[in-house]
């Protein structure tokens, strides 16, 4: 079956499933799930095709909720164009830490990629329009016909926004990016030696992943009704970003969806029934036995699950 035709198909149920009788804590946590997918995605398309471990997810992140509530506050907009200048801001970002950083490569990249976190963020406490670092306080638009409530709505948003980043990084992951990408992966001296565009290709996936990932903080401060730097930028997304791929599987578009999927439905599960900070711990944990046990994730695990049946 054709992938628009799968794409179809899950919005149109996610659609569906919003318009039933579900327990409303169901789209609380299914949102947050979902927000993940497109993070974990996004970081793969630099993290996982290139090779370039990204921890400054929270940055981008907290750029894009950050330009939704200015919006939001100076001009009312509506969420869809929220969500476009949160991608806007989120590209910039990218391509602005990607002019600078780039160059640099392994720890010295990953380091520069936390710095930008904490710049963010200082700017956040130091801007009073947007609340500092007490924070501002959100009231939600009226809800939008046919959802019952705003966070059915949400929901929806955010299959849709699911759909959309699998989509692109399956066909960045198909294109002579992914191409080049791959390349830059294997032996980056040998793809320049090559002629590869190393530096351009680098700063494009740059600049995929920070839009998605500024689209992806768009439409957090409405689902949380509220917003303040210190959770805004909080660590946790730069982790559970980067967990989902090296667990699902990060060379192929696929692995970041089952990473995510698993990790952070599991970390639900144990906030309910357990307590939260046992979902940090859990990450460690499961990060820990699949670099030791399966360093090429889910994914790997299963290919040598087939060459072994075929065997």
């Amino acid at each position: 079956m054709k992938f628009w035709i799968v794409s179809a198909l899950i919005v149109a149920a996610g659609f569906g499933i919003a318009l039933s009788p579900a327990n409303e804590y169901f789209f609380f946590a299914a949102f947050v799930v979902l927000t993940y997918v497109v993070l974990a995605t996004a970081w793969n398309i630099l993290g996982g095709y290139a090779g370039y471990v990204n921890f400054g997810t929270a940055a981008f992140f907290g750029v894009g909720a950050y330009t939704a509530v200015v919006l939001f506050k100076w001009l009312g907009v509506p969420l869809v164009v929220q969500i476009a200048a949160g991608a806007v801001m989120g590209a910039l970002l990218g391509c602005g830490v990607g002019l600078l950083t780039l160059r640099l490569r392994g720890i010295f990249f990953a380091i520069a990629t936390v710095a930008v976190i904490f710049i963010m963020e200082t700017l956040m406490i130091n801007w009073r329009y947007v609340g500092g670092a007490t924070g501002l306080q959100l009231g939600r638009p009226p809800v939008t016909a046919p959802f019952e409530t705003y966070t059915r709505m949400l929901f929806v948003v955010m299959v849709v926004m699911a759909v959309g980043a699998v989509g692109i990084a399956r066909y960045v992951q198909d294109s002579w990016v992914g191409r080049g990408l791959r390349a830059i992966r294997d032996s980056e001296e040998a793809a320049e030696a090559c002629g590869v565009p190393t530096l351009r290709l680098k700063l494009i996936a740059c600049v995929i992943s920070g839009a998605l990932m500024g689209a992806a903080g768009a439409p957090m401060p409405m689902y949380l009704s509220f917003i303040e730097p210190a959770s805004t930028f909080n660590l946790n997304y730069s982790v559970n970003a980067l967990a989902a791929p090296v667990i699902g599987g990060t060379t192929h578009w696929l692995g970041p969806v089952i990473g995510s999927l698993l990790l952070s439905t599991l970390q639900q599960i144990i906030t309910v029934t357990v307590k939260g900070e046992w979902g940090v711990m859990t990450v460690g944990i499961l990060l820990v036995l699949f670099v030791v046990l399966a360093p090429e994730g889910i994914l790997g695990l299963f290919k040598r699950w087939l060459k072994r049946s075929s065997r």
